[in-house]
């Protein structure tokens, strides 16, 4: 027997919700419930244990992504499973279709060396605060740069010091006596040592990263890989990455030439020599280098996060090493797997067309300012009209908040993400951060758990304070951007609207 779905919306989304299912086909029964509210995105788990009197027979209920409230307790209160669905109608299909076969993005194989650049510049504290920082972006070993003709007093007080807090510690140098020193004092690994240094191997336990001399000297890079079998130690060659446009095609290809003649060895790929010589931003290269890591099994990466547009490459690496390990093990494309790495660009940018966009306003009924965005521009409307331009400024005037200063100032940090997204082909949502992936991270009450209720924006907080407008109730919650007044209990539809507060019909309808 298929699986009964009741889907709960709201008044304004009634239509394409019925409209998307009916194209999609399902194998699942399911039934379409507007729930009495205008806007289904700002529904609560409260307000739908409150309103919900029948659950025509369902499996499970699926509510719309923004719905905030506790679902679980809510799915004990009516006794069938309650979820969220995706927060864009236009993504059921996707949502049904992909979302439940979504790779597992806890595993990786690659292990990532964060290099500290300026170590001997920087006392053992400092470097520990850097290491933890690293630690936290999905750094698996902290690399001690040393630089050449510079003392490095610490070297061992600050391999000790890392050793003491967890951390895997390597040491990056063509020193003879900063190597044979960190090996001694506890470094898991040696950065680098060819034919000329290799008798600091016998000296010391820690793994060596061989390399050749020079280093584009295929024969020598053998010699050394062989010298170390021979001893039955463990190891990982560095065929050395070099910068475009001084022998990094060469290089891409000296990478393949070592796997091919030697297939089992760990080879290490020194990522920062292309990412941080290159002024691109960086999540493009790192997911281009690791995808060919992910090929050839190059197990280590050295990363390096000196330069300003370099600033989360190490981040970066740590979620394109998950990716590439899921597409790789299920023998598909590193596509449709995770979007955190998709900062400028998004796969599905507008939700609704235009024409989608005017239908919707003639169904408005009270003087709440939507926005949202299409191919055609910014789009800005409520029950008195829809005004469209790519520019905010030639919005304003339509807007009637000259003498409304809280509410201008809201529009227009509204307006200026709708801009910056239509721009870019990005989502946006109002009252929402745009998503700019791993590289932003957002306050929890701003974009944190549905399980809780949002708390007040700053334009809110401060009409309050100027005013005598009531608190809004916990279902109100969801209104944290608006501007005083506050709507009626349970209308959310008017967050942005100016007064006066919309009538209960305004907030059913």
């Amino acid at each position: 027997m298929a699986e009964h779905i009741l889907f709960l919306t709201g008044k304004l989304a009634e239509k394409q919700l019925r409209r998307t299912l009916s194209e999609m086909s399902p194998d699942f029964e399911y039934t379409v419930h507007v729930l009495g509210v205008t806007v289904a995105a700002l529904m609560t788990a409260d307000m739908i244990q409150r309103r919900l009197t029948d659950t025509f027979g369902a499996d499970r209920i699926l509510v719309p992504g923004r719905c905030r409230g506790d679902l679980e307790a809510l799915s004990q209160h009516l006794g069938i499973p309650v979820e969220r669905g995706p927060e864009e109608l236009n993504d059921l299909p996707e949502f049904f279709g992909k979302a439940r076969q979504r790779p597992d993005l806890s595993r990786y194989e690659l292990r990532i060396f964060g290099e500290v650049v300026e170590a001997p510049h920087i006392d053992v504290a400092a470097i520990i605060r850097r290491a933890e920082a690293y630690r936290r972006d999905g750094a698996d070993v902290i690399d001690l740069g040393c630089l050449p003709a510079t003392p490095f007093p610490h070297l061992a007080d600050a391999i000790k010091a890392l050793k003491s807090e967890g951390f895997l510690v390597s040491v990056d140098s063509l020193d003879p006596e900063n190597l044979l020193l960190a090996g001694r004092a506890g470094a898991d690994f040696l950065l680098s040592l060819n034919e000329e240094t290799l008798w600091i191997a016998d000296e010391v336990a820690s793994t060596p990263v061989l390399i050749s001399t020079p280093h584009a000297d295929m024969d020598s890079l053998d010699r050394v890989i062989a010298k170390m079998q021979d001893k039955g130690r463990p190891f990982i060659v560095d065929p050395i990455l070099d910068p475009i446009h001084f022998g990094f095609t060469d290089s891409i290809v000296r990478y393949h030439e070592v796997r091919r003649l030697h297939p089992d060895v760990e080879i290490m790929m020194g990522v920062g020599n292309l990412t941080e010589l290159t002024h691109i931003d960086t999540a493009g290269m790192n997911g281009m280098l690791l995808g060919i890591c992910s090929e050839l099994h190059v197990r280590h990466i050295l990363a390096t996060q000196v330069s300003k547009h370099a600033c989360k490459a190490i981040k970066e690496a740590d979620l394109i090493r998950r990716i590439m390990l899921a597409a790789r093990e299920s023998n598909r494309l590193p596509k449709h797997i995770d979007d955190g790495l998709m900062a400028l660009h998004e796969r599905a940018p507008f939700p609704l067309s235009f024409a989608e966009i005017q239908e919707l306003q003639t169904a408005i009924r009270d003087p709440s300012f939507r926005i949202m965005i299409s191919t055609e521009g910014v789009h800005i409307f409520n029950r008195n009209g829809l005004w469209t331009d790519s520019d905010p400024f030639a919005l304003f005037p339509h807007l009637g908040v000259e003498n409304d200063g809280g509410h201008a100032f809201y529009l227009g940090v509204e307006l200026a993400r709708a801009q910056i997204a239509q721009k870019l082909g990005k989502r946006y949502t109002q009252d929402q951060p745009l998503d700019w992936g791993i590289h932003v991270q957002f306050p929890e009450a701003t974009a944190g758990d549905l399980n809780e209720y949002a708390a007040a924006g700053s334009t809110l907080k401060a009409s309050r304070e100027a005013s005598p407008c009531p608190v809004p109730s916990k279902d109100d919650k969801a209104s944290r951007s608006s501007p005083c007044p506050v709507p009626a209990k349970d209308d959310k539809t008017s967050r942005s609207s100016p007064c006066p507060v919309p009538s209960k019909k305004d907030e059913t309808e």
